[in-house]
Order: C-alpha cells, then sequence, then structure tokens
C-alpha cells in the first residue's frame, strides 16, 4: 500500500486528490477542490489595455492547503490502511509558464494562453519559416498560443530580457514544492519548441522563438520524463503542509498525458476523448505523424508518460458552455435541468467550435450565446434562441467535432478505432456522451471523470514501486477499480 497526493489544476478549477493504492486498490479522496481562471487586469499605468493572467500565487496557496489536508486524510484513512503521504505530483494545462530573475523571484504574474498579446503572430512566424517546415520538427497543431508565439510575444514585454530561468507551470510549482529545476517532457512537447521525434529542445526551434530579441535559449530547464523522482520537499514546505519526507516525483505533467494514462482501454484499438474546459481527441501512438495532410487536418503530436505519442486535436471542449452559463449568470447546479431540457430539443444544429470566435473569455461586449447564435445565422442554419436549445446546440456542435476528429485521427494515424473512452468532466454528461457515440457510430465508454488525478496518481505509485508494469498493467487497474458507462450509437 501507498498513498499520494495529486495536485491537479485546470483551467477552470484545481484539486488536490489523495491516492490510495496497493493490493488491487486504487481509491481517490478529494482534499481540496478550488476555483481557477483567467483575471483580467490593466497591461500597465496610462492604458486602457488589459492583460489575461494566472492568479499563480492563489493557486500556489491554495495548493499547500490542499496537500496539508491531504496529510490529515491520510492520517485518519481507516482499515488499517492509514499513513503518511509518500509522494506528491503535479499536473496543469500545457503552454503557459513563468519566468524567474536569477534569485529565483517570480518576474510577474504568468500571461494566460487565452491573452490576446499573439493576435497576428501565426503570419509573422510564417514569414520566417513554413508551416510544413515547422510542423515536421515540432509536429504541433497550428495554435497561436503555443508558447513559441508566447515568446515572441514576450519580447515585446518588460519581463523576458531581465529573465534567468523559464519553468513552464507545473514545474513553477514543482520548483516551488522541491527547488527542483527542470521541464517534464509531455509538457515540454507541447510548446513548439522541442524536437517531435526526441522530446527534448531543438536549438532551430529556439532560435525562431529568440527572434524578439532575447536568446531563449539559456532560459530553458533540462527535459526529463514522467516517472522520475525529483528530491524531498523543501523543509519549509513540508513544515506548512505536516508532509515531512514526502518526495516530489515527475508525472506527466499536461493534464492530459496524466489524463491518458487513466484510459480504461481493454485493447489498443481505442480513441480517447479527454473533455474538460479543452476536449484533447485522438490516438495513441507510438511515433508522431507530420505528414501534410496531419497538418492541414490540424493535428498535434505531444509526448505522452513511457515515450507514446498523443496523436490528437484540439477541440474547444466545455469552455463553450461554461461561457453560455456565464451569459446567464447560471452556476454548475443548473445544467442538470438545462440538459433535461436540452435532450427533449430536436437537435442537429451544428456549428464550427473550434473557430477563433470563441477562444476569447466571454465579456459584456462579447458574449458566448450571441457567438454562438452568429455562427448558426452565418451558416444559415436555424438560430437556437431558448437556452436549451442553445445547450443542445452546443453539445451537438461538440459531438460532431468529436467524431471528425476520432474519424481523422484513424485515417491518418492507420490506426483503427474501435471504441471511443471520454474521460474527465465530460463523462458526467450523458447526453454529450450519447450524442457522441450517434455521431462516432461507435461504443462509447465513459469514465473515469476523475482520469487526470488518477493518472497522476498511478504514476507516482508505480516510481515508489507499489506498481510496476506498462500503461496497459495500470489501466487494468483502473478498469478493475472503477465503473465505466457505455453508451451504444443508436
Amino acid at each position: 500500500m501507498s498513498l499520494h497526493a495529486a495536485v491537479d489544476l485546470g483551467a477552470s478549477s484545481g484539486r488536490v486528490m489523495l491516492g490510495d493504492v496497493g493490493g488491487g486498490r486504487l481509491d481517490l479522496v478529494e482534499a481540496a477542490r478550488f476555483r481557477n481562471g483567467g483575471v483580467e487586469v490593466s497591461a500597465g499605468a496610462g492604458t486602457l489595455d488589459s492583460a489575461l493572467h494566472w492568479d499563480v500565487l492563489g493557486l500556489w496557496q491554495d495548493a499547500l492547503t490542499g496537500l496539508r489536508r491531504a496529510g490529515e486524510l491520510a492520517a485518519q484513512l481507516p482499515g488499517g490502511r492509514a499513513g503518511r503521504v509518500q509522494t506528491v505530483g503535479v499536473d496543469t494545462w500545457a503552454v503557459d509558464y513563468a519566468l524567474l530573475a536569477a534569485d529565483g523571484s517570480l518576474l510577474g504574474n504568468p500571461r494566460s494562453y487565452r491573452d490576446e498579446r499573439t493576435d497576428g503572430l501565426l503570419d509573422q512566424l510564417d514569414a520566417r519559416t513554413s508551416p510544413e517546415r515547422l510542423y515536421e520538427r515540432n509536429g504541433l497543431q497550428r495554435l497561436p498560443f503555443t508558447t513559441l508565439y508566447q515568446l515572441l510575444a514576450e519580447a515585446r514585454g518588460p519581463h523576458l530580457d531581465r529573465a534567468s530561468t523559464l519553468l513552464l507551470l507545473p514545474d513553477l510549482l514543482g520548483y516551488w514544492l522541491s527547488g527542483h529545476v527542470g521541464a517534464e517532457s509531455s509538457n515540454a512537447s507541447t510548446t513548439g519548441l522541442a524536437d517531435v521525434r526526441t522530446g527534448r529542445w531543438a536549438p532551430d526551434l529556439v532560435a525562431l522563438a529568440s527572434a524578439g530579441g532575447v536568446d531563449v535559449g539559456p532560459l530553458l530547464p533540462p527535459v526529463h520524463d514522467a516517472g522520475r523522482v525529483l528530491g524531498e520537499l523543501r523543509p519549509a514546505v513540508a513544515a506548512a503542509t505536516g508532509l515531512e519526507g514526502a518526495q516530489l516525483v515527475a508525472v506527466g505533467t499536461h493534464d492530459t498525458a496524466s489524463a491518458v494514462v487513466a484510459v480504461p482501454a481493454a485493447t489498443e484499438r481505442f480513441a480517447y476523448v479527454a473533455c474538460g474546459t479543452w476536449a484533447l481527441v485522438g490516438v495513441e501512438l507510438a511515433g508522431p505523424v507530420t505528414s501534410p495532410e496531419s497538418l492541414a487536418a490540424g493535428f498535434t503530436n505531444e509526448r505522452g508518460v513511457d515515450g507514446r505519442v498523443r496523436y490528437l486535436h484540439n477541440v474547444m471542449g466545455l469552455w463553450v458552455l461554461q461561457g453560455c452559463l456565464a451569459d446567464w449568470r447560471l452556476d454548475a447546479d443548473a445544467l442538470p435541468g438545462l440538459l433535461e431540457a436540452a435532450a427533449a430539443e430536436v437537435g442537429g444544429v451544428v456549428v464550427d467550435v473550434d473557430a477563433p470566435a470563441f477562444l476569447a473569455p466571454p465579456s459584456a461586449h462579447r458574449p458566448m450565446v450571441a457567438r454562438l447564435r452568429e455562427a448558426a445565422r452565418a451558416s444559415g442554419q436555424q438560430v437556437p434562441r431558448e437556452r436549451p436549445a442553445v445547450v443542445r446546440c452546443v453539445l451537438d456542435s461538440l459531438a460532431s467535432a468529436f467524431a471528425r476528429a476520432v474519424d481523422d485521427a484513424a485515417r491518418l494515424s492507420g490506426k483503427q478505432v474501435d471504441v471511443v473512452h471520454v474521460v474527465g468532466g465530460g463523462a458526467r454528461n450523458a447526453l454529450l456522451c450519447q450524442l457522441t457515440a450517434d455521431a462516432c457510430g461507435r461504443p462509447v465508454l465513459a469514465g473515469p471523470v476523475e482520469a487526470t488525478a488518477l493518472g497522476n496518481v498511478l504514476v507516482q505509485a508505480r516510481a515508489a514501486g507499489t506498481l510496476s508494469g506498462e500503461l496497459e498493467d495500470l489501466r487494468a487497474l483502473v478498469r478493475d477499480t472503477h465503473h465505466l458507462l457505455r453508451y451504444d450509437p443508436r
């Protein structure tokens, strides 16, 4: 038996989970849950412009509070399982980073990938290297918020030429926890700066990010893979959390990498939809696909745990639905009633939820519902007016996007797909899962909801020696310990 704490930060919420592993057991206990989201503040004195940041110090405090609670829960487990937390692992969303000064201090709150500072930089970089050449090197879908483009925008700001180190956000929390400076490969692979075949920093890609005048290369820490034990918690952190002797383990620090570890697939012929604020839809491969057709279809090659490749397409995900709820000033408690009413709608209005119009946060002058209606109007479809019709439009559009991505992933990679696994928050949404099965023409297996935290804990437990084997062995434990819901296409 072993006990592990997973710090799992998503773009709209964070959590700390206690994992109890051993003897055929894989249990999660929630220690803390807290909100997250971009914070819009003035971009500088004397300007009306605003910038979107992350409250990384607030997240750090919430994580410490959650870790302390995880230690308390570990000491209270029943049935002779009580003990101490042995390891900690951290995962977050991808691409965003923090800059540190030479003394290790933080140079400003990190920017959110949804900030508009990267507007126009795709075209600017295209003038220096072709999209085809870039895709051959880093294997990434063309997205304007990739770290490569953020660094080009960063060069216009006050911090880059004062920085000594760049840390991706999970590695920043890892640094604060243990003092270790590094970059875990699953998240490094999302930056646009890593070689798609080696997973390590590529000098030619780093040179592209240095076009703003500051050499980014010296800022990048060494890359390591998931499963490595990085060291004990700092004494001050151990004292603040009560986790004396606990060690930090590098998990799949990109939250999707951890989620895919916990996909309870019984065969290799599966696709996954890791559905939260974003939905990552794809297959698991042994190597990357960098063909022109793959680039045109918007597929990305990101590294997973154990050197696997997550070949996937980014779909806007539940972000659009969350934006509609925000427009209506409703919280998640209102969603079950809306979903029940949406299920009674005829459906069929499908818009492109991947369109750039849906990327920015909802606001008074750009409501998400208005964007959805405009997309329906522009495509010559019936405009959804009432709330249930709007919700049904979002879900039909997501299911259609998922099905298209699954079909494209199978076609472009040559991998046969017999079943689609939906994990993450979207697995709770029965209507979305059924519509996805209908659109894909394949059965959908939904669950587990907390796949990211489970994958985080599984990698920790294997590093601690409680578990062993390949990803398939870890997935078998998930299947044996978690109930899945099956949705057959109608």
